[in-house]
């Protein structure tokens, strides 16, 4: 069932809440953990998200004369990975202000100041003209919108024909064996470790809910090309802990 968002209510790990209520709510856990964001991703998936995020940026396939649109930019792996790789230019976005600031930070020491811009913005409405970006790319980012057919669409308005969205996502595992210790490790090593590492089990006890929220692999495919997006298709990556989900704009 694709998540068009009608109620009046919206997920937020596995508590329903008023609709207008969850990106105050996702803010002020990322907030929470934006210093420690990038030592809990290490944690959070043994170091396996940076081999996730490789995969990312290969098919992401950039090139200097493309312009990128990072949607949860966060604190910039995906943005400075494609200029690493030779990618143009970069409209590094995200709602949450900590978040960006932490990639401007790191940008700043890197030297790819100039060729980012960034903007602080709800990826469900962005200011920004119409078919004006060759990839969009969202990493672990999706799983934290109210509503996601919103995002989806509004990347389909913004790419230029042509384009690609592709967005990396954890998903539903596909190795029903490993499922009791993905749950033990998820509920119950996760939010210790938040709580040692970050001083917050309660925003890791939400991120390992709302990854069993989210959309699985061939829903979220539906919704991809119920938005217009064509050949769409997806990769499952670590037996579907993650996937890279990807539509072309034709």
């Amino acid at each position: 069932m694709s998540q068009n968002n009608a109620s009046d209510t919206a997920d937020f790990g596995f508590r329903s809440v008023p609709r207008e209520e969850k990106s105050t709510l996702v803010r002020e856990v990322f907030n929470s953990v934006s210093g420690k964001y990038d030592v809990m991703n290490d944690l959070m998936s043994l170091g396996i998200h940076r081999l996730w995020k490789r995969e990312f940026l290969t098919m992401l396939d950039p090139r200097r004369y493309h312009k990128l649109l990072d949607l949860a930019a966060g604190t910039g792996d995906i943005t400075f990975g494609w200029l690493k790789r030779g990618g143009g230019q970069v409209v590094m976005s995200d709602i949450n202000e900590s978040m960006l600031n932490v990639g401007r930070d790191r940008a700043t020491a890197n030297g790819y100041l100039g060729d980012i811009e960034f903007l602080v913005a709800d990826a469900e409405k962005l200011p920004l003209p119409a078919s004006s970006f060759d990839r969009i790319s969202m990493a672990f980012g999706l799983r934290n919108c109210t509503n996601k057919d919103k995002v989806i669409a509004e990347a389909f308005r913004l790419l230029r024909p042509g384009g690609r969205f592709m967005v990396l996502e954890f998903s539903k595992l596909q190795i029903a064996g490993l499922e009791k210790l993905y749950d033990t490790w998820s509920f119950q090593a996760l939010p210790k470790i938040g709580n040692i590492v970050a001083k917050d089990s309660e925003s890791y006890q939400y991120l390992a809910e709302s990854i069993r929220m989210f959309p699985p692999q061939e829903e979220l495919k539906r919704m991809f090309e119920a938005a217009g997006f064509e050949r769409v298709n997806y990769r499952n990556l670590s037996g579907g802990i993650a996937a890279i989900h990807a539509g072309w704009k034709l």
